[in-house]
């Protein structure tokens, strides 16, 4: 875990960005910082929606059981 210095501490606590978005000098890659507390219920929200979690289920359907899509294709 890296820890804040006082004068990163008060950057962030005058930061008009919400949530604060840091840049590393050496890459140019910026980082969104966020609390421990959101960041694990953001992650939570995430990993039930995971495509990946789904594949297999997926692979299990037969072609014939999917619905006929067509329905949906025209306009109202």
């Amino acid at each position: 875990m890296l820890e804040l210095t006082q004068q990163q501490l008060q950057a962030l606590a005058t930061s008009e960005e919400s949530p604060p978005i840091v840049l590393d000098p050496a890459t140019k890659q910026t980082y969104v910082l966020v609390r421990r507390d959101l960041y694990d219920q953001l992650k939570s929200m995430l990993d039930e929606d995971d495509a990946r979690q789904m594949a297999p289920l997926l692979a299990q359907l037969d072609p014939e059981d999917w619905e006929d899509l067509s329905a949906y294709e025209k306009q109202p």
